[in-house]
This record gives C-alpha cells, structure tokens and sequence, in this order.
C-alpha cells in the first residue's frame, strides 16, 4: 500500500491573472531553491520551488516541493512534501502553521480574491471510472 504524499490543484481562470499567481505565491512565501523554464513563447511556464522547514515538534525536517505548471488555460500546481517522520501522521503537527498549509491557503484565498475556479485533484488507489465523474 503507497501513501499519497502529494496533493494537486487545478487553478482555471483568466491568462493573466493565472500568470499573476506564480509571481505573488513566490514573493509572498520565498522558496529555498526556485527553477524556473520558459517556453520561447513565454506562454507556458513550468516552476519548482522548494520550501524546507524544520518541524520542532517531530524534531526532524520536512521538505514541500511546489511543481508549479502556469498555462494560459489553467495552472496545475503540485505539492510533495517529503521527509519528517511519515509514520507520525496526524500527530501534533496541526498545532503549528506549516509551510504546506501555508501554501495551499494561499491558492485557495487567491483563487477566491479573484474569482478562479480552483480544484484540488482527488487521488485515490481506485481507478477512475466515467461514473465518478459529474
């Protein structure tokens, strides 16, 4: 059995304002580490950012990589946290405000700001079938 350790929205709105997203989201939680690739028709734009943090109450460090794919017709932006300590799901974490929720507050308050559809992608270990689609 794998566990999900990532967890996908799908941003659809305005080109320019979907643009807008990737810049505000780095200026206002800086990564450690930011790649950036543009396409030559700077229409498509691809970004990894990488935010570390250390998590006193588990006394280990957690890593949040942001794959940050910036489309005119949506933005898919994927988050993997990964280190810590993976069997301590659901222990005393939620105490504090942790790089991951911070993050995901962020797309959700953007998106609401200026009125975006945003859509967080349901993983699960049971395949898709048209049915579970509305």
């Amino acid at each position: 059995m794998s566990m999900n350790s990532h967890t996908t929205f799908l941003v659809f709105g305005p080109a320019a304002t979907l643009r807008r997203m990737s810049d505000k989201l780095f200026k206002d939680y800086a990564p450690k580490f930011l790649y950036e690739h543009k396409n030559g028709d700077d229409k498509n734009n691809l970004f990894v950012a990488v935010y570390e943090e250390y998590e006193k109450q588990i006394n280990s460090s957690v890593t949040l990589t942001c794959i940050f794919e910036n489309t005119p017709q949506k933005n898919k932006i994927v988050l993997k946290k990964t280190g810590g300590r993976m069997g301590f799901r659901g222990s005393s974490l939620s105490e504090d405000r942790n790089v991951e929720s911070n993050v995901i507050d962020f797309i959700l308050d953007f998106g609401k700001s200026f009125g975006l559809t945003v859509q967080e992608e349901q993983i699960s270990d049971v395949p898709k079938t048209d049915s579970d689609e509305e």
